[in-house]
């Protein structure tokens, strides 16, 4: 069924959004005040790298599906189904996050809203947000009670989000069980082919709905600080980090998902998301239930200290003076995202120590200078390592994880490489004649 959606916010979860829901067949309006990004958009460009977004986009803007603007009237005017896909960034200098741009929204268009309307949120939410949200919304809009303000919240993988909206593992609304309307009806409607592919439909209240993301972030967050405390243990052991992930993996309780050692998790979701989580659970009086949160927090920045004091261990004991050079920069494959970047983190604090840093990476150059624009940015992996006293590989991009001994040993200055993501392999370096290093390893 051919459904009128409106879409506020056209960044990456908004913009995703907007041009799957046109792929499904549904006409799509995407909202911003961004008149740059709007524009940019309506040309058919994605300003931000996701494998096989540009090609959704373009084929839905040409075909007519899928259309662009600044204003909130024809938003409402179009649509009476709408969804809330704005940033919810972490407050400076504090762990909760900033709701602003989701208020903002309810604010703008409820009072516009004069006839039957779904408002379903996306956004990364407290708990609690949508509850507040839809008063709010049923206060501002003419339709009054015909307003819903229902939770539908994302579950997507930068380098997978495409796939992720069109094929998700589940889908999870939560609807104001105090007052039932339309919503659960229309969000079948707009999820309809993904519902006849047997994608779990799940359907709770507004709070559940909530905490499914964020309960679904720490846990990830807290499986990846687990298997890096085990790399810290096994470094003092002597054992191997990878080998005891692959033994534990096994073990269908646990998976072998999301335990690789490394330097932690960053981007735009798990670091901001468990603060997030901490700082909601505090002012709901349920602050002791997630204090392990902390710790994962803790470990998770822990490696990136680690990762400095392996370079300088490997050159001598300082860094004054040597040339590293760092094989990536996103906070992941696949992506051009440097939010929370354990990458340029790292980067940014090696050149603190004195050391020049050369910094590589396919696709989040652009980003990365805009943040540390005192780094230096190499148009190849062989150019960053020309000179380099240390190689660091710290995102796992393909080419890096393929790179060979034989590729730049004769351009560095010391045989010296240090696996931040473990997806190198030991031996091969090793009987090159390089001083390989991993963590837990």
């Amino acid at each position: 069924m051919n459904t009128r959606i409106a879409v506020f916010g056209t960044g990456y979860l908004g913009a995703t959004h907007a041009a799957c829901m046109a792929e499904l067949g549904h006409e799509v309006l995407g909202v911003d005040v961004d008149a740059a990004k709007l524009a940019k958009l309506e040309a058919g460009e994605v300003p931000f790298y996701e494998p096989g977004l540009e090609e959704v986009l373009k084929k839905n803007v040409h075909n007519g599906r899928l259309r662009f603007t600044a204003s909130y009237e024809e938003a409402a005017q179009f649509a009476d189904v709408h969804f809330i896909g704005v940033g919810t960034p972490q407050k400076k200098g504090e762990f909760a996050a900033d709701l602003t741009y989701v208020h903002s929204v309810i604010e703008s268009l409820a009072p516009l809203l004069n006839k039957p309307s779904v408002i379903f949120g996306k956004s990364t939410v407290p708990v609690g947000t949508a509850q507040i949200l839809g008063e709010r919304a049923r206060e501002l809009a003419p339709a009054g009670d015909q307003v819903e303000v229902a939770w539908n919240p994302e579950f997507l993988r930068e380098g997978y989000a495409v796939k992720d909206t069109l094929h998700p593992d589940r889908v999870v609304l939560g609807i104001d069980k105090a007052s039932p309307g339309r919503a659960e009806q229309v969000a079948r409607e707009v999820y309809a082919d993904l519902l006849d592919e047997n994608i779990p439909f799940i359907v709770t209240d507004l709070a559940t709905a909530e905490l499914v993301k964020t309960a679904a972030n720490a846990f990830l967050a807290t499986k990846i600080s687990f298997i890096n405390a085990m790399a810290e243990v096994c470094e003092a052991a002597g054992a191997d980090v990878t080998t005891l992930a692959d033994a534990i993996g096994h073990d269908a309780r646990i998976g072998r998902r999301f335990l690789n050692a490394g330097v932690g998790f960053g981007g735009g979701c798990l670091p901001k998301d468990i603060r997030a989580f901490m700082a909601r659970a505090g002012e709901i009086g349920a602050d002791e239930a997630l204090t392990f949160l902390r710790e994962v927090d803790n470990i998770n920045m822990r490696r990136r200290t680690r990762m400095v004091e392996l370079a300088r261990n490997v050159v001598g004991g300082s860094l004054l003076g040597t040339r590293i050079a760092v094989l990536g920069a996103a906070f992941k494959p696949n992506s051009d995202d440097v939010r929370d970047s354990p990458a340029l983190n790292i980067a940014g604090q090696i050149q603190l120590h004195g050391a020049s840093v050369n910094v590589y990476d396919p696709k989040a150059m652009d980003n990365s200078r805009k943040i540390f624009p005192t780094l230096g940015y190499s148009t190849s992996a062989s150019e960053a390592c020309q000179g380099a006293d240390a190689v660091l590989v710290l995102t796992e991009w393909k080419e890096f994880r393929e790179l060979k001994p034989a590729q730049i040993e004769k351009i560095v200055r010391g045989k010296n490489i240090i696996d931040g993501r473990n997806c190198l392999d030991p031996e091969l370096w090793r009987s090159a004649g390089w001083n390989y290093r991993g963590l837990g390893r």
